[in-house]
């Protein structure tokens, strides 16, 4: 847990949770992703995109469509959409996404073109866990995955350094085994 929501934390243990207290939280909780989550996006994205394009020229390939110009547009233009979107994506969605963890909620807000937040109440969490794919485990990076008794599924905080999400992990687990709720 971070500085600003232990705080937060210890003033939300002694005043009740009031719609204001949820929406000053909502606007603009305090932990972000690592900063190595703009690499890391930016790399992960240009794996997709060089496997889409492969895709592409081995089916111009198996077509024998080298100069037609249809698939020539769709080459040209696989490669301005990727361009854009390796561009773009990273830096908006480490601007958007946020996450923060109080004595009564768990707040994530992630996306970058469909941009979501969802609060989850404490009493309500069933269980973390943590990834590490190969890429970011190069990078030293950790995605948590909250679930909760909910129909909208779990929370992800993506790509925290790998020391902050085992803090985050450790801190859920404690609260989850002290929890007076029933999960449901």
């Amino acid at each position: 847990m971070t500085d600003a929501s232990a705080s937060d934390a210890a003033s939300s243990a002694s005043a009740p949770l009031t719609v204001g207290t949820i929406a000053a939280m909502v606007k603009e909780p305090s932990g972000r992703p690592s900063t190595r989550a703009v690499r890391f996006w930016t790399w992960d994205a240009i794996v997709g995109w060089v496997f889409f394009t492969a895709l592409q020229l081995v089916w111009m390939l198996i077509a024998n469509a080298w100069t037609d110009p249809l698939h020539l547009a769709g080459l040209a233009l696989t490669a301005v959409v990727a361009v854009v979107h390796v561009s773009i994506m990273p830096r908006w969605r480490y601007r958007v996404h946020r996450w923060e963890i109080t004595d009564d909620a768990i707040f994530v807000r992630s996306g970058w073109l469909t941009q979501e937040t969802r609060v989850a109440p404490i009493a309500r969490l069933q269980t973390v866990d943590a990834r590490r794919g190969f890429l970011s485990r190069m990078m030293g990076l950790t995605s948590v995955t909250i679930t909760t008794a909910s129909s909208a599924g779990a929370l992800t905080i993506h790509a925290l350094d790998d020391a902050v999400a085992r803090d985050v992990v450790a801190v859920l687990a404690e609260v989850a085994q002290h929890s007076e709720g029933d999960a449901t």
